[in-house]
C-alpha cells in the first residue's frame, strides 16, 4: 500500500528549556523531543490519521536510537532512517521568550547525518507511489543530499502531489548565494511550494506576497502558499483561485514547530480534497495550536483539536 506522505530531510533531538523567559546560561532543566522540520511534518500528518514515513539519517548513537523510538511512538514509519557511522545525531537548543523571540542553536557539526542521504540508497518506487512527497530547502544545501533530493524529484516527475518546503536556513549553506539556482531547479519538479516571506524571496527574488506567489507559479508549481506572519497566509493556485486567511488569535508559548503543524495539516487537506480556503483555515489553526505549546513533535494537534479551534475562531 502506498504511503499518504513521505517526507525527506532533517531529523534531530530538540532540547527545549522547561523555563520560559530564561536565557540559556540560566536554564536548569530541558525537555527532550523529536525534531527536524521534515520529520515534524510527517508526525503532524500521522497525528491526523495519515500513513507517513520519513527518509533521513541519524548518528549511530543513543540519540539516534531515541529518534527511532520516538518515530515509532508517533506512528511514523522509520524504515528509511539509517545511521551514519562517525557522525553524531544533531541536537538543537532554543530559548523561549514569548511571544515572538525563539532563538535556535543548531549543533550539526562536523556534518549532519541527514545531509548524507545518498541517491543510490533511495527507494524510488516508494517515492514515486506516495500520494504526497515532501522535500525541503535544507536538503539542497550540501552533497550528497542535494543530488538525492533532486534525483527523487526528477524520478517522481510530479506524480501525485510533490511539496517543496522552502525551509531557508542560511547557516546551513557554505555559499548562501548559490541557493536560488537549486531552489529553482527543485521548483521545476514540484506541484506545491510553501514558504514565508524570507523564503519566497530567496527562491524567487520577490518579497511582496502576491508577486511572490505568481513567481512561484511561473517557476512551475500548481499551488503557491506564502506565509505572511501576523498577516496570515496567502495561497494561490494555477487556475487563479486565491485564499487569504488571517491568523487565529493565540497566546504564543513557543512559535517553533507551528510551520510544521501547518505543513502536516496542509497535506491532510490536500489529500482530503478540501477547497483551498478550508485547507488554509485548518492548517493555520494547526499551527496556532502548536504555537500555544512548548514542544513541537509531541504537540501536534488531533483533528478534533483543529476543528474546535476553527469553530471557535481562536485557540482556547
Amino acid at each position: 500500500m502506498a504511503y499518504d506522505l513521505i517526507t525527506m530531510g532533517r531529523i534531530g533531538v530538540d532540547l527545549y528549556p522547561l523555563q520560559t523567559g530564561v536565557p540559556l546560561p540560566q536554564v536548569t532543566s530541558f525537555g527532550k523531543f523529536l525534531g527536524g522540520s521534515a520529520t515534524n511534518v510527517a508526525v503532524a500528518a500521522a497525528r491526523l490519521g495519515r500513513r507517513t514515513a520519513v527518509i533521513t539519517r541519524t548518528g549511530d548513537d543513543p540519540f539516534g536510537t531515541y529518534l527511532h523510538e520516538a518515530l515509532k511512538g508517533f506512528g511514523v514509519d522509520d524504515r528509511w532512517v539509517t545511521p551514519v557511522p562517525g557522525l553524531p545525531t544533531p541536537v538543537t537548543f532554543c530559548e523561549v521568550f514569548p511571544p515572538e523571540d525563539f532563538p535556535l542553536y543548531f549543533y550539526r557539526q562536523p556534518k549532519a547525518p541527514d545531509l548524507e542521504i545518498d541517491a543510490h540508497e533511495l527507494d524510488l518506487d516508494a517515492i514515486r507511489d506516495a500520494r504526497v512527497f515532501w522535500v525541503t530547502g535544507t536538503g539542497l544545501s550540501e552533497e550528497p543530499s542535494r543530488t538525492a533530493n533532486l534525483a527523487a524529484l526528477a524520478h517522481r516527475a510530479k506524480s501525485g502531489t510533490t511539496v517543496f518546503d522552502l525551509d531557508w536556513r542560511p547557516m546551513f549553506w557554505t555559499d548562501p548565494g548559490a541557493a536560488r539556482h537549486f531552489y529553482q531547479e527543485a521548483l521545476r519538479h514540484t506541484t506545491v511550494a510553501v514558504g514565508n516571506l524570507d523564503e519566497v524571496e530567496v527562491a524567487t527574488g520577490v518579497r511582496e506576497p502576491h508577486a511572490a506567489a505568481r513567481a512561484l507559479l511561473d517557476a512551475g508549481v500548481e499551488l503557491a502558499v506564502v506565509k505572511q506572519g501576523p498577516k496570515g497566509v496567502l495561497a494561490v493556485d494555477r487556475e487563479g483561485v486565491t485564499a487569504e486567511v488571517p491568523p487565529l488569535p493565540v497566546n504564543v508559548l513557543n512559535g517553533l514547530g507551528a510551520g510544521d503543524a501547518f505543513g502536516g495539516c496542509l497535506v491532510h487537506g490536500l489529500l482530503a480534497g478540501w477547497d483551498l480556503e478550508k485547507t488554509m483555515r485548518h492548517a493555520n489553526a494547526a499551527g496556532a495550536i502548536v504555537a500555544s505549546r512548548l514542544e513541537c513533535s509531541s504537540a501536534m494537534p488531533t483533528p478534533d483539536e483543529i476543528e474546535a479551534a476553527v469553530t471557535a475562531g481562536a485557540v482556547k
